[in-house]
Protein backbone atom coordinates (compact mmCIF):
# COMPACT_ATOMS: atom_id res chain seq x y z
CA UNK A 1 0.00 0.00 0.00
CA UNK A 2 2.93 2.38 1.09
CA UNK A 3 4.75 1.37 -2.61
CA UNK A 4 1.30 2.06 -4.26
CA UNK A 5 0.26 5.61 -2.45
CA UNK A 6 3.86 6.55 -3.34
CA UNK A 7 3.98 5.52 -7.37
CA UNK A 8 0.74 7.07 -7.44
CA UNK A 9 1.99 10.42 -5.68
CA UNK A 10 5.32 10.39 -8.07
CA UNK A 11 3.36 9.85 -11.28
CA UNK A 12 1.19 12.55 -10.34
CA UNK A 13 3.66 15.18 -9.23
CA UNK A 14 5.80 13.89 -12.42
CA UNK A 15 3.18 14.69 -14.75
CA UNK A 16 1.96 17.52 -13.54
CA UNK A 17 5.25 19.17 -13.03
CA UNK A 18 6.55 18.13 -16.72
CA UNK A 19 3.64 19.72 -18.16
CA UNK A 20 4.36 23.05 -16.06
CA UNK A 21 8.14 22.46 -17.41
CA UNK A 22 6.73 22.02 -21.20
CA UNK A 23 4.68 24.88 -21.06
CA UNK A 24 7.76 27.33 -19.78
CA UNK A 25 10.14 25.88 -22.01
CA UNK A 26 7.61 26.56 -25.40
CA UNK A 27 7.40 30.33 -23.60
CA UNK A 28 11.22 30.30 -23.32
CA UNK A 29 11.42 29.32 -26.93
CA UNK A 30 9.26 32.43 -27.96
CA UNK A 31 10.97 34.21 -25.95
CA UNK A 32 14.27 33.69 -27.92
CA UNK A 33 12.09 33.75 -31.59
CA UNK A 34 11.22 37.15 -30.34
CA UNK A 35 14.73 38.58 -29.52
CA UNK A 36 15.91 36.59 -32.75
CA UNK A 37 13.07 38.55 -34.47
CA UNK A 38 14.08 41.83 -33.33
CA UNK A 39 17.38 41.39 -34.02
CA UNK A 40 16.69 40.03 -37.42
CA UNK A 41 14.50 43.70 -37.65
CA UNK A 42 17.20 46.00 -36.28
CA UNK A 43 19.40 44.49 -39.03
CA UNK A 44 17.08 45.19 -41.69
CA UNK A 45 17.00 48.66 -41.10
CA UNK A 46 14.47 49.70 -44.59
CA UNK A 47 12.16 48.16 -42.14
CA UNK A 48 9.72 51.17 -40.54
CA UNK A 49 10.98 49.48 -37.08
CA UNK A 50 10.93 51.25 -33.54
CA UNK A 51 14.81 50.26 -33.02
CA UNK A 52 14.41 51.47 -29.28
CA UNK A 53 11.33 49.26 -29.04
CA UNK A 54 13.27 46.24 -30.41
CA UNK A 55 16.76 46.74 -27.82
CA UNK A 56 13.77 46.91 -25.04
CA UNK A 57 12.94 43.30 -26.02
CA UNK A 58 16.61 42.37 -26.47
CA UNK A 59 17.21 43.40 -23.17
CA UNK A 60 14.45 41.98 -21.73
CA UNK A 61 15.82 38.52 -21.94
CA UNK A 62 17.28 38.28 -18.63
CA UNK A 63 16.46 34.80 -17.87
CA UNK A 64 17.28 32.06 -20.48
CA UNK A 65 21.31 31.84 -21.81
CA UNK A 66 21.52 32.33 -25.23
CA UNK A 67 24.55 33.05 -28.11
CA UNK A 68 24.52 34.56 -31.16
CA UNK A 69 26.65 32.87 -34.48
CA UNK A 70 27.51 33.64 -38.04
CA UNK A 71 26.55 30.88 -40.11
CA UNK A 72 30.06 29.45 -39.34
CA UNK A 73 29.47 29.14 -36.28
CA UNK A 74 31.64 32.23 -34.57
CA UNK A 75 30.38 33.12 -32.04
CA UNK A 76 28.91 37.03 -32.50
CA UNK A 77 27.19 37.92 -29.18
CA UNK A 78 25.89 36.26 -26.01
CA UNK A 79 23.22 36.81 -23.43
CA UNK A 80 22.48 35.59 -19.45
CA UNK A 81 25.91 33.72 -19.72
CA UNK A 82 29.33 34.23 -17.23
CA UNK A 83 30.81 37.08 -18.90
CA UNK A 84 33.62 37.07 -16.16
CA UNK A 85 34.41 33.51 -16.44
CA UNK A 86 34.27 33.95 -20.66
CA UNK A 87 36.70 36.77 -20.14
CA UNK A 88 38.84 34.63 -17.75
CA UNK A 89 38.21 31.13 -19.67
CA UNK A 90 38.43 31.28 -23.77
CA UNK A 91 36.60 27.90 -23.92
CA UNK A 92 34.05 28.62 -21.90
CA UNK A 93 31.67 30.22 -24.52
CA UNK A 94 32.67 27.11 -27.05
CA UNK A 95 31.44 24.74 -24.11
CA UNK A 96 28.44 26.57 -23.47
CA UNK A 97 27.51 26.73 -27.35
CA UNK A 98 27.91 22.97 -27.79
CA UNK A 99 25.74 22.35 -24.90
CA UNK A 100 23.04 24.88 -26.32
CA UNK A 101 23.52 22.76 -29.90
CA UNK A 102 22.94 19.55 -28.04
CA UNK A 103 19.79 20.72 -26.09
CA UNK A 104 17.52 22.58 -28.69
CA UNK A 105 17.13 23.55 -32.24
CA UNK A 106 18.72 26.97 -32.57
CA UNK A 107 16.64 29.82 -34.40
CA UNK A 108 17.70 31.14 -37.96
CA UNK A 109 17.99 34.36 -38.80
CA UNK A 110 17.55 35.62 -42.28
CA UNK A 111 19.61 38.77 -41.95
CA UNK A 112 20.10 38.82 -46.26
CA UNK A 113 19.42 36.38 -48.78
CA UNK A 114 23.02 34.79 -47.89
CA UNK A 115 24.15 36.06 -44.66
CA UNK A 116 22.49 34.04 -41.80
CA UNK A 117 23.02 34.28 -38.28
CA UNK A 118 21.65 31.71 -35.90
CA UNK A 119 20.96 31.98 -31.81
CA UNK A 120 21.18 28.98 -30.11
CA UNK A 121 19.92 29.11 -26.56
CA UNK A 122 19.66 26.70 -23.27
CA UNK A 123 17.35 26.23 -20.72
CA UNK A 124 17.07 28.72 -18.02
CA UNK A 125 18.15 28.09 -14.35
CA UNK A 126 14.20 27.55 -13.47
CA UNK A 127 13.33 25.12 -16.18
CA UNK A 128 16.48 22.96 -15.13
CA UNK A 129 16.02 23.17 -11.34
CA UNK A 130 11.74 21.94 -12.38
CA UNK A 131 13.17 19.45 -14.97
CA UNK A 132 15.21 18.00 -11.94
CA UNK A 133 12.35 18.43 -9.33
CA UNK A 134 10.43 15.30 -10.08
CA UNK A 135 13.41 12.78 -9.59
CA UNK A 136 14.46 14.94 -6.40
CA UNK A 137 10.79 14.40 -5.13
CA UNK A 138 10.70 10.52 -6.52
CA UNK A 139 14.02 10.27 -4.06
CA UNK A 140 12.74 11.90 -1.15
CA UNK A 141 9.28 9.83 -1.41
CA UNK A 142 11.16 6.14 -1.88
CA UNK A 143 13.43 7.12 1.35
CA UNK A 144 10.28 8.00 3.41
CA UNK A 145 8.68 4.45 1.96
CA UNK A 146 11.79 2.74 2.74
CA UNK A 147 12.10 4.34 6.12
CA UNK A 148 8.29 3.78 7.13
CA UNK A 149 8.37 0.27 5.78
CA UNK A 150 11.54 -0.38 8.03
CA UNK A 151 9.68 1.20 11.02
CA UNK A 152 7.02 -1.18 10.17
CA UNK A 153 8.62 -3.90 9.96
CA UNK A 154 10.94 -3.83 13.15
CA UNK A 155 7.57 -2.49 14.94
CA UNK A 156 6.07 -6.17 13.80
CA UNK A 157 9.18 -8.14 14.87
CA UNK A 158 9.26 -6.71 17.80
CA UNK A 159 5.55 -7.69 18.79
CA UNK A 160 6.11 -10.72 17.54
CA UNK A 161 8.86 -11.37 19.71
CA UNK A 162 7.14 -10.31 22.42
CA UNK A 163 3.91 -12.69 21.87
CA UNK A 164 6.92 -15.29 21.37
CA UNK A 165 8.83 -14.91 24.59
CA UNK A 166 5.16 -14.83 26.46
CA UNK A 167 4.25 -17.72 24.90
CA UNK A 168 7.42 -19.83 25.73
CA UNK A 169 7.70 -18.31 29.18
CA UNK A 170 4.26 -18.88 30.00
CA UNK A 171 4.34 -22.58 28.49
CA UNK A 172 7.43 -23.06 31.20
CA UNK A 173 5.32 -22.13 33.81
CA UNK A 174 2.32 -23.95 33.10
CA UNK A 175 4.80 -27.39 32.79
CA UNK A 176 6.05 -26.22 36.06
CA UNK A 177 2.90 -27.52 38.60
CA UNK A 178 2.09 -30.74 36.85
CA UNK A 179 5.98 -31.67 36.46
CA UNK A 180 6.31 -31.03 40.59
CA UNK A 181 3.42 -33.16 40.99
CA UNK A 182 4.04 -36.10 39.12
CA UNK A 183 7.85 -36.20 40.81
CA UNK A 184 6.04 -36.63 44.17
CA UNK A 185 3.94 -39.10 42.95
CA UNK A 186 6.88 -41.14 41.31
CA UNK A 187 8.67 -40.93 44.60
CA UNK A 188 5.26 -42.00 46.32
CA UNK A 189 5.21 -45.23 43.85
CA UNK A 190 8.39 -46.01 44.60
CA UNK A 191 7.57 -46.71 48.22
CA UNK A 192 4.56 -49.21 47.05
CA UNK A 193 5.89 -50.91 44.32
CA UNK A 194 7.18 -54.11 43.79
CA UNK A 195 10.98 -54.48 43.19
CA UNK A 196 10.87 -55.89 39.53
CA UNK A 197 8.60 -52.77 38.61
CA UNK A 198 11.55 -50.76 39.72
CA UNK A 199 12.92 -50.11 36.39
CA UNK A 200 9.68 -48.54 34.88
CA UNK A 201 9.58 -45.85 37.46
CA UNK A 202 13.21 -44.97 36.29
CA UNK A 203 12.09 -44.56 33.08
CA UNK A 204 8.85 -42.59 34.11
CA UNK A 205 12.03 -40.34 36.24
CA UNK A 206 14.13 -39.83 32.99
CA UNK A 207 10.98 -38.73 31.15
CA UNK A 208 10.03 -36.09 33.66
CA UNK A 209 13.95 -35.00 33.82
CA UNK A 210 13.36 -34.57 30.18
CA UNK A 211 10.29 -32.30 30.37
CA UNK A 212 11.92 -30.69 32.93
CA UNK A 213 14.91 -29.54 30.63
CA UNK A 214 12.01 -28.66 27.85
CA UNK A 215 10.44 -26.27 30.29
CA UNK A 216 13.64 -24.71 31.55
CA UNK A 217 14.40 -24.36 27.24
CA UNK A 218 11.51 -22.44 27.08
CA UNK A 219 11.89 -20.59 30.49
CA UNK A 220 15.36 -19.13 29.39
CA UNK A 221 13.74 -17.46 25.32
CA UNK A 222 13.76 -14.02 26.02
CA UNK A 223 16.27 -13.58 28.77
CA UNK A 224 20.16 -13.24 28.31
CA UNK A 225 21.54 -16.23 28.60
CA UNK A 226 24.82 -16.82 30.41
CA UNK A 227 27.62 -18.14 28.52
CA UNK A 228 30.60 -20.60 29.47
CA UNK A 229 33.01 -22.03 28.23
CA UNK A 230 32.50 -25.62 27.04
CA UNK A 231 34.51 -28.93 25.31
CA UNK A 232 31.91 -28.85 22.27
CA UNK A 233 33.12 -32.42 21.15
CA UNK A 234 31.69 -33.47 24.77
CA UNK A 235 28.48 -31.40 24.70
CA UNK A 236 27.80 -32.50 21.19
CA UNK A 237 29.00 -36.67 22.21
CA UNK A 238 26.15 -36.82 24.99
CA UNK A 239 23.31 -34.86 22.76
CA UNK A 240 24.28 -37.50 19.83
CA UNK A 241 24.17 -40.45 22.74
CA UNK A 242 20.88 -39.44 23.61
CA UNK A 243 19.31 -39.15 20.16
CA UNK A 244 20.97 -42.69 19.06
CA UNK A 245 18.81 -44.56 21.66
CA UNK A 246 16.02 -42.99 20.74
CA UNK A 247 16.73 -43.32 16.68
CA UNK A 248 15.99 -46.70 14.01
CA UNK A 249 19.22 -49.31 14.40
CA UNK A 250 19.34 -48.29 10.89
CA UNK A 251 20.95 -45.30 10.53
CA UNK A 252 24.69 -44.85 11.68
CA UNK A 253 25.88 -41.87 13.77
CA UNK A 254 29.37 -40.56 13.05
CA UNK A 255 31.89 -38.07 15.32
CA UNK A 256 34.77 -36.72 13.72
CA UNK A 257 37.02 -33.63 15.40
CA UNK A 258 40.21 -32.60 14.24
CA UNK A 259 43.29 -33.84 16.10
CA UNK A 260 42.72 -31.02 18.46
CA UNK A 261 40.00 -32.62 20.72
CA UNK A 262 39.67 -30.00 23.07
CA UNK A 263 37.79 -27.72 20.83
CA UNK A 264 36.11 -25.37 23.24
CA UNK A 265 33.35 -21.93 22.55
CA UNK A 266 31.33 -19.89 25.19
CA UNK A 267 27.79 -21.46 24.95
CA UNK A 268 24.65 -22.00 26.93
CA UNK A 269 24.30 -25.34 27.63
CA UNK A 270 20.65 -25.57 27.50
CA UNK A 271 20.28 -23.95 24.50
CA UNK A 272 23.12 -25.27 22.41
CA UNK A 273 21.78 -28.98 23.37
CA UNK A 274 18.40 -27.94 22.13
CA UNK A 275 20.10 -26.10 18.60
CA UNK A 276 21.89 -29.46 18.21
CA UNK A 277 18.91 -31.91 19.22
CA UNK A 278 16.71 -29.81 16.53
CA UNK A 279 19.25 -30.75 13.95
CA UNK A 280 19.65 -34.45 14.47
CA UNK A 281 16.00 -34.79 14.99
CA UNK A 282 15.35 -33.17 11.54
CA UNK A 283 18.31 -35.06 9.78
CA UNK A 284 16.29 -38.17 11.19
CA UNK A 285 12.68 -36.95 9.93
CA UNK A 286 14.83 -36.56 6.39
CA UNK A 287 16.26 -40.28 6.59
CA UNK A 288 13.83 -42.46 3.93
CA UNK A 289 12.76 -45.54 5.19
CA UNK A 290 14.64 -44.61 8.23
CA UNK A 291 17.78 -45.78 7.16
CA UNK A 292 20.94 -43.57 6.33
CA UNK A 293 23.62 -41.90 8.24
CA UNK A 294 24.81 -38.79 10.05
CA UNK A 295 28.19 -37.76 9.76
CA UNK A 296 29.02 -34.51 12.22
CA UNK A 297 32.23 -32.92 12.15
CA UNK A 298 34.09 -30.38 14.02
CA UNK A 299 36.53 -27.93 13.09
CA UNK A 300 38.27 -25.00 14.37
CA UNK A 301 38.97 -22.09 11.40
CA UNK A 302 40.99 -18.99 13.22
CA UNK A 303 39.22 -18.04 15.76
CA UNK A 304 35.83 -19.56 15.07
CA UNK A 305 34.33 -23.30 15.57
CA UNK A 306 32.43 -24.76 12.83
CA UNK A 307 30.47 -27.65 13.58
CA UNK A 308 29.20 -29.46 10.23
CA UNK A 309 25.74 -31.73 10.42
CA UNK A 310 25.47 -34.04 7.75
CA UNK A 311 22.71 -36.06 6.47
CA UNK A 312 21.97 -38.51 3.55
CA UNK A 313 18.51 -38.00 3.57
CA UNK A 314 16.33 -36.91 0.37
CA UNK A 315 17.57 -33.30 0.75
CA UNK A 316 16.05 -29.46 0.30
CA UNK A 317 15.57 -28.15 -3.50
CA UNK A 318 17.48 -24.76 -4.14
CA UNK A 319 13.86 -22.40 -4.15
CA UNK A 320 13.47 -24.12 -0.50
CA UNK A 321 16.69 -23.24 1.37
CA UNK A 322 16.32 -20.16 1.90
CA UNK A 323 12.77 -20.62 3.42
CA UNK A 324 14.21 -23.58 6.31
CA UNK A 325 14.52 -21.27 9.23
CA UNK A 326 11.36 -19.15 8.41
CA UNK A 327 8.08 -19.80 10.62
CA UNK A 328 6.03 -22.85 9.56
CA UNK A 329 8.31 -24.40 7.39
CA UNK A 330 8.34 -27.89 7.31
CA UNK A 331 7.99 -30.83 5.07
CA UNK A 332 6.49 -33.04 7.89
CA UNK A 333 2.92 -33.56 8.64
CA UNK A 334 3.05 -32.83 12.14
CA UNK A 335 4.82 -29.88 13.91
CA UNK A 336 4.95 -26.45 13.91
CA UNK A 337 8.22 -25.73 11.79
CA UNK A 338 9.47 -23.95 14.04
CA UNK A 339 12.45 -26.35 14.97
CA UNK A 340 15.09 -24.13 12.44
CA UNK A 341 13.47 -21.15 13.40
CA UNK A 342 14.18 -21.50 16.87
CA UNK A 343 17.78 -22.81 16.37
CA UNK A 344 19.05 -19.52 14.32
CA UNK A 345 17.50 -17.19 16.91
CA UNK A 346 19.47 -19.46 19.50
CA UNK A 347 22.36 -19.23 17.11
CA UNK A 348 22.83 -15.79 16.19
CA UNK A 349 20.75 -13.72 18.68
CA UNK A 350 22.16 -15.51 22.03
CA UNK A 351 25.40 -16.77 20.95
CA UNK A 352 26.09 -14.17 18.21
CA UNK A 353 26.96 -17.05 15.80
CA UNK A 354 25.44 -17.93 12.38
CA UNK A 355 23.58 -21.05 11.18
CA UNK A 356 23.18 -22.15 7.65
CA UNK A 357 22.67 -24.55 5.47
CA UNK A 358 26.26 -25.11 3.85
CA UNK A 359 25.02 -27.72 1.12
CA UNK A 360 22.32 -29.50 0.07
CA UNK A 361 21.38 -31.69 -3.21
CA UNK A 362 17.69 -33.44 -3.48
CA UNK A 363 17.87 -37.23 -3.06
CA UNK A 364 21.47 -36.71 -1.51
CA UNK A 365 21.44 -34.96 1.88
CA UNK A 366 21.65 -31.53 3.59
CA UNK A 367 24.88 -30.10 6.09
CA UNK A 368 23.54 -27.67 8.25
CA UNK A 369 26.74 -25.61 9.35
CA UNK A 370 26.79 -23.60 12.99
CA UNK A 371 29.62 -20.88 13.53
CA UNK A 372 30.56 -20.18 16.82
CA UNK A 373 33.40 -18.00 18.30
CA UNK A 374 35.93 -19.55 19.60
Amino acid sequence: MLLLAGAVIVAASMFYTNHIAKGLENDERKKVELWADAYKRINNLSDNTDIGFMFDIIKNNKTVPAILTDDKKHIVAYVNVDSARAAKDTSYLRRQLNLMVSQHQPIQIDITEKIKNYIFYRDSYLLSELKIFPYAQLAIIMLFIGLAYYAFSASRKGEQNRVWVGMAKETAHQLGTPLSSMSGWIEHLKNHVQANELPLIEEMEKDVSRLELVAERFSKIGSAPSLTEQNIGEVVGKTMDYIRKRASKNVEFHLEQTPDDNITAHINLTLFNWVVENLLKNALDAMEEGKGKIDVKISRAGNHVHLDITDSGKGISRSNINAVFKPGYSTKKRGWGLGLTLSKRIIENYHHGKIFVKESSPGKGTTFRIVLKG
